[in-house]
């Protein structure tokens, strides 16, 4: 937890109480203060009542003994993802651009455009975030992971990516020195 949740925007955090470094429960409650709220799932040998209330108490939303079935885990994970993932709605537009969320399809005007991952998840946080900046470093945040080390123009080449597929007129406008922004003109 030292770095890690700072450099990227998690879906779920798995947090191990026991690090060679002391319970990390005290650095969770400083998280919370902050106003971090990112879910957290303690998974831990310290399966005791009153470690289990412990946990939840400094702000844990799920607590898991050590040892664990692993289908346990999977859909202690997914239930908090699944709630954020249900904020969105079903389809996301911009002018005769949609897509559907469900389907993973990105359409404009009735034609299927054929996006690569990474340019579907860049559309989408411009079209989440449509009307306002997206900066590059918020795409990178967002679409790409903290095991990716990206070249300093990636970000360029997908939203240049993004372009072609979408056409024109153009969707998606260069902010100079901010970012990007996605809407008509």
């Amino acid at each position: 937890m030292a770095g890690l949740p700072q450099v990227t925007a998690y879906d779920c955090v798995l947090l191990d109480r026991m690090l060679p470094s002391g319970d990390s429960l005290a650095r969770l409650e400083d998280r919370r203060r902050a106003g971090w709220a990112v879910p957290v799932l303690c998974l831990t040998a310290l399966d005791a009542l009153d470690e289990r209330l412990r946990g939840l108490e400094s702000g844990a939303d799920d607590y898991l003994a050590k040892p664990f079935a692993m289908r346990e885990l999977v859909l202690r994970v997914r239930s908090p993802t699944r709630r954020a993932a249900e904020r969105l709605p079903s389809f996301l537009s911009c002018a005769d651009v949609v897509m559907d969320l469900a389907r993973r399809e990105v359409r404009r005007g009735g034609v299927l455009l054929s996006l690569s991952p990474k340019e579907y998840a860049v559309l989408q946080q411009l079209l989440v975030h449509q009307g306002g900046v997206v900066t590059r470093t918020a795409l990178l945040e967002h679409c790409w992971d903290e095991m990716a080390e990206p070249v300093s123009n990636v970000v360029d080449a997908v939203i240049a990516g993004v372009r072609r597929e979408l056409g024109s007129p153009p969707l998606v406008r260069t902010v100079r020195g901010q970012g990007f922004l996605m809407g008509a003109r």
